[in-house]
């Protein structure tokens, strides 16, 4: 069995142990694992027993086994370093509570969602730790992070896992909200299930981000879906729409006979190159002019649609190429459909949220360690200018 627990090291006083909770892994914490790190907090994260392995592995152990590998992992970081504190989530906030019982050496401990009863393998209730809750509620473990800064873009697009629910295999929505900082970084806003994409799963998921302020939305990239464009209008209408190309050029695909000339959609793709909207629209024209008489019932969709994916045009010039479609989603949307195709089907909605999230983690961190994805000097020059006009004009 491949040992997934792991380890950093710190500056040798203060370390703290980080548990993850049922059916989970180590992996789960490794965010967290490395924001202590960086302040030169030493971690550890064992493998609790029976997971990292098959059901049969879990079904075979007890919540004692699990306390029995969490004091492993505290006596082993107990003897790296001078302070130790304890941090978990979901039943390993039981068993840091645990710990912090029966070792009162331990200097702290932080709980995420913890559990207090789990019938199915009659873990006794930490009824003694309930006072706890209040103390450890401001700590960024146990909430959502708030967004405090503002994210001019916003991109958002779904796909969608097999999920077993009632004794039934369905397809369930994964919506996911990316959004570029005014430091041009990007960051993983929300990850979320639905049991489809529509107007109130949509809804739901711009609302959430507004609650954790969300705010100076510009623009918002994402493809046609109907229920998608009505959340954004409602929640985000101060906000500029673009629609993505590249689902506009696929949907362009609906009306054209099979064996239409390629030049057709290859010429209808480059007006997306152009350096302005003027020099775009010059080029409608003339492709209009050129396949109307051929593909006219293409050429009237286009006409009637194209407005909405030529959003980008009102950016720097800079941000084009980046922008005018959901592109930037499908590194992570890749990422996701490799892992998730080995599970195949998920036993429940609960196991595809924590896999797809803890991807999604993993990316938002390895963002935040990349390079700056966009240059946002430019879109700030660009609203001075505005000003300066209005202020001119007024």
């Amino acid at each position: 069995m491949r040992d997934l627990s792991f380890s950093t090291c710190g500056d040798g006083k203060k370390g703290v142990l980080l548990l993850h909770g049922m059916t989970g892994a180590p992996g789960e914490m490794r965010l967290v694992g490395r924001r202590l790190q960086r302040v030169g907090l030493a971690t550890s994260a064992p493998l609790l027993a029976g997971h990292g392995q098959d059901k049969a592995a879990l079904l075979r152990t007890s919540w004692r086994d699990w306390l029995d590998s969490a004091r492993e992992g505290y006596r082993r970081l107990a003897a790296e370093v001078e302070e130790v504190y304890v941090a978990g989530i979901c039943v390993g906030g039981a068993l840091a509570l645990a710990l912090c019982a029966e070792f009162p050496q331990i200097k702290g401990a932080a709980v995420y969602s913890m559990t207090f009863e789990y019938d199915g393998w009659n873990m006794p209730r930490w009824g003694a730790a309930a006072p706890l809750i209040q103390l450890v509620a401001h700590l960024p473990l146990v909430r959502q992070i708030s967004l405090e800064e503002p994210y001019p873009y916003l991109i958002v697009d779904a796909r969608y896992e097999k999920v077993r629910e009632d004794g039934a295999v369905r397809s369930q929505a994964v919506l996911i909200a990316i959004g570029i900082n005014w430091e041009g970084r990007r960051n993983v806003l929300a990850v979320e299930l639905a049991h489809r994409e529509t107007a109130s799963s949509w809804k739901e998921l711009l609302v959430g981000l507004r609650k954790r302020s969300l705010q100076g939305v510009e623009l918002v990239v994402s493809d046609d879906h109907a229920g998608l464009r009505r959340a954004i209008q409602e929640v985000l209408p101060e906000a500029v729409w673009q629609r993505c190309y590249v689902h506009f050029l696929r949907n362009a695909l609906d009306y054209l006979p099979r064996k239409a000339d390629d030049d057709c959609l290859m010429e209808l793709r480059w007006i997306y190159d152009r350096r302005n909207l003027e020099e775009a629209r010059q080029d409608l024209g003339a492709w209009l002019g050129k396949w109307g008489k051929r593909y006219p019932k293409l050429c009237s969709w286009v006409e009637d649609n194209i407005e909405e994916t030529l959003s980008f045009y009102r950016l720097p010039r800079q941000h084009h190429k980046n922008l005018k479609s959901t592109n930037m989603l499908e590194r992570l949307m890749e990422e996701i459909k490799r892992r998730t195709l080995v599970v195949r089907i998920f036993p429940n909605a609960a196991a595809c949220l924590r896999l797809v999230r803890a991807l999604a983690v993993e990316m938002h961190e390895n963002w935040i360690e990349a390079m700056q994805y966009l240059n946002m000097e430019p879109l700030a020059e660009q609203k001075k200018e505005a000003l300066r006009r209005m202020g001119d004009a007024a």
